[in-house]
């Protein structure tokens, strides 16, 4: 029996695994916690092991923040996370504890056909390093090596890298968010709160008008309205997320050399597939000059299941304990 977790920024995941001939995973039980209703991840997991009553036998936590040495002071929450912790809250000699993309990228191996959407079918060889970005209450990134004989997952911390406009509207957008923040990552526009920041500068814009009244998730109301079509300000701020979104898939792909293909993970992209298949994010992530051939064979793909980061937490425990 493993216990697999998603920790985010929003909302904790729980849930139970056992294994199955051959090897796969097969859940048991799933619940869902309010991240910020919580004083720390000690807290939800014993909450869930009140309700859900079962013989632990490993645990693995997919994290939103870097960890080292056990320990993660998360990202977007005001917590410390520790493994040893953990471990002793469980009564399990360790529990592993691994940044959330990094979880994401162990859960690709154990999705299937129908949990992805292809955008660019790229070439067919698996051998090569492969990478997952996922925009959701941040910016994730982390890639795969491709050891000779398998993908080998390692997290990094690439979304927090410098911005690097392309455009002038992109350059006004930075000197607007550095008067705001000072420095300026790729999380603050590539991101769920990103894309609020988008709509509030593009509605002080001479080219857009201020619109009130969005709603407490404002980043979801801001989707809704662009894909419905009824706000020219949302729609204008979705395309220029989805450029940039692309054009940062583009440069974790040539930074990890990813020929075996690029994934998109994270809560936002299945809600906004239909603006990715329009060719706007493709044609930022393959705006590379030179490089342009080398993305244009590079597989690049949606993943729509949104348990992937449980998954491959369940999956690290298990190849943990097998080393």
């Amino acid at each position: 029996m493993i216990l697999a977790g998603d920790v985010g920024g929003t909302k904790t995941r729980l849930a139970l695994f056992e294994t199955e001939s051959p090897g796969r995973l097969r859940a048991r039980d799933e619940r869902t916690y309010p991240s910020r209703e919580h004083r720390d991840l000690q807290e939800i997991v014993a909450r869930y092991q009140r309700e859900v009553p079962a013989p632990i036998e490993r645990a693995a936590f997919g994290v939103a923040g870097p960890v080292k040495d056990g320990v993660c002071v998360t990202t977007n929450l005001p917590w410390v996370v520790e493994a040893k912790s953990l471990a002793a809250l469980l009564r399990l000699p360790v529990a592993g504890l691994l940044n959330d993309l990094e979880a994401n990228a162990w859960g690709l191996g154990e999705l299937g056909d129908e949990d992805t959407l292809t955008l660019q079918a790229g070439g067919t060889v698996r051998a090569g390093n492969s990478a997952i970005i996922a925009a959701g209450t941040g910016l994730g990134e982390a890639g795969l090596f491709w050891n000779g004989r398998r993908h080998i997952p390692f997290a990094t911390e690439g979304g927090h890298a410098d911005f690097a406009p392309r455009s002038t509207i992109e350059d006004e957008l930075l000197i607007h968010l550095r008067a705001r923040f000072g420095r300026v990552s790729w999380e603050r526009v590539v991101s769920g709160p990103g894309l609020v920041e988008i709509h509030d500068f593009l509605a002080g814009h001479p080219a857009g008008a201020v619109e009130a009244n969005l709603g407490e998730d404002r980043a979801a109301t801001i989707s809704h309205a662009a894909l419905a079509g009824t706000s020219e300000v949302a729609s204008r701020a979705l395309h220029l997320f989805v450029s940039m979104y692309g054009a940062e898939a583009g440069n974790l792909a040539l930074k990890t050399l990813s020929t075996a293909g690029m994934y998109i993970g994270g809560g936002i992209a299945p809600r906004i597939v239909d603006r990715l298949r329009t060719g706007t994010f493709l044609e930022a992530f393959l705006d590379k000059g030179r490089m342009r051939p080398l993305l244009e064979a590079m597989p690049v793909r949606v993943v729509l299941n949104d348990r992937t980061a449980l998954l491959g937490a369940a999956r690290q425990a298990i190849e943990a304990e097998a080393a």
